[in-house]
């Protein structure tokens, strides 16, 4: 996974203002209104058309027991998705490790890679669940997500693959073959990819200087390893593009007070219309949380994105940026990600 050299070069109109690759996290979030299974062929229908678009990869998620996201079975998404398109690769954003047994996980990927080779990716994070009542149904708790734990998993996972099995079983018909695991980290996260050897999946892009110094960590400490010859860094985070600054910070209204709901009343709710967002009375408590999901985000048209993801790239040394932006409206939404491909200097198909 070697990354495109950068140019520091004054950008031309429609050039390109950075070479990294560009990819996709999709959350399949739920709207008002609508039943999660749209959510789940929204998502389809999303990756269908990045990949026309020309971006790199795209990602599903796992989340448990959260009216506002459909996708609770990433690799049982991941096939829907790479039976769908063609040639973009795909992969979960992520299967959350503690939640499974590893020579479970290690089947799922062999057999996605088995049915599509070449194009399936393992991204691996370590949450347990929001709450409670969900980490006890999947017999989780807090503890399972502890880094120690973690990196024991990891390395169990990825040796089912490499035949080094601890019981003396093989993963059919994962062994032999290659996936790409990269680590979804934040703060020990990075020490533990670092050391695995594998690639770095970090955000979010509002607290830049948390992102900055765990990049920074991870390069120091990495260990080339047979996944991965050189450290190789993937920045997350939500990107809005729209004809006006005003439209595009639009496009993030919903996300924000759904957050806000989620800390204020402790469920994480569909997505609302942007007017309605926008008509609501808030509590201060409310509002200061509604206000701080605002900030932080990269928005703007298409010359401001790309003047600031330019510098985003330049700080971090990304190879990659993986955008996970949602929002209500599915027309803006894909045209957000219209405009962001031709900031990028995208060949869409």
């Amino acid at each position: 996974m070697q990354s495109e050299q950068r140019h520091d070069t004054p950008r031309e109109p429609g050039a390109r203002p950075w070479s990294v690759r560009l990819s996709v996290l999709d959350r399949s979030r739920t709207r008002e209104g609508h039943e999660s299974a749209e959510a789940l062929r929204d998502t389809v229908e999303l990756a269908r058309a990045v990949e026309r678009l020309g971006y790199h990869r795209f990602w599903v998620a796992e989340h448990h027991g959260v009216p506002g996201v459909a996708g609770s079975a990433p690799t049982v998404l991941a096939a829907a998705v790479a039976a769908a398109t063609r040639t973009i690769r795909v992969g979960t954003g992520g299967v959350m490790l503690p939640n499974h047994r590893p020579l479970v996980v290690a089947e799922q990927f062999g057999v996605l890679e088995s049915l599509f080779p070449g194009r399936i990716d393992m991204g691996l994070g370590r949450s347990v669940g929001f709450t409670d009542g969900v980490r006890r149904a999947l017999g989780r708790d807090k503890d399972a997500a502890g880094s120690a734990d973690y990196a024991a998993q990891l390395d169990e996972l990825l040796g089912w693959f490499r035949g080094t099995s601890p019981t003396g079983v093989h993963a059919r018909p994962s062994e032999g073959l290659t996936v790409p695991p990269f680590v979804l980290a934040l703060g020990e996260g990075a020490a533990i990819a670092a050391r695995a050897g594998l690639p770095l999946v970090i955000g979010d892009l509002r607290n830049r200087e948390k992102t900055r110094h765990g990049i920074d960590r991870y390069r120091e400490a990495f260990r080339p390893s047979v996944w991965a010859s050189e450290p190789y860094v993937v920045v997350s985070g939500t990107v809005a593009v729209a004809p006006s600054p005003e439209e595009a910070r639009r496009l993030l209204l919903p996300e924000a007070w759904s957050m806000a709901y989620a800390r204020t009343h402790g469920t994480f709710p569909p997505l609302p219309p942007a007017e309605r967002v926008e008509a609501l009375t808030m509590t201060a408590r409310e509002r200061g949380f509604y206000e701080s999901g605002l900030t932080g985000h990269i928005a703007g048209t298409e010359d401001q994105v790309a003047d600031e993801l330019r510098t985003l790239v330049e700080e971090t040394g990304a190879q990659e940026l993986l955008i996970t932006t949602s929002t209500y409206d599915r027309t803006a939404l894909l045209d957000s990600y219209r405009r962001l491909a031709r900031v990028a200097g995208l060949v869409a198909t």
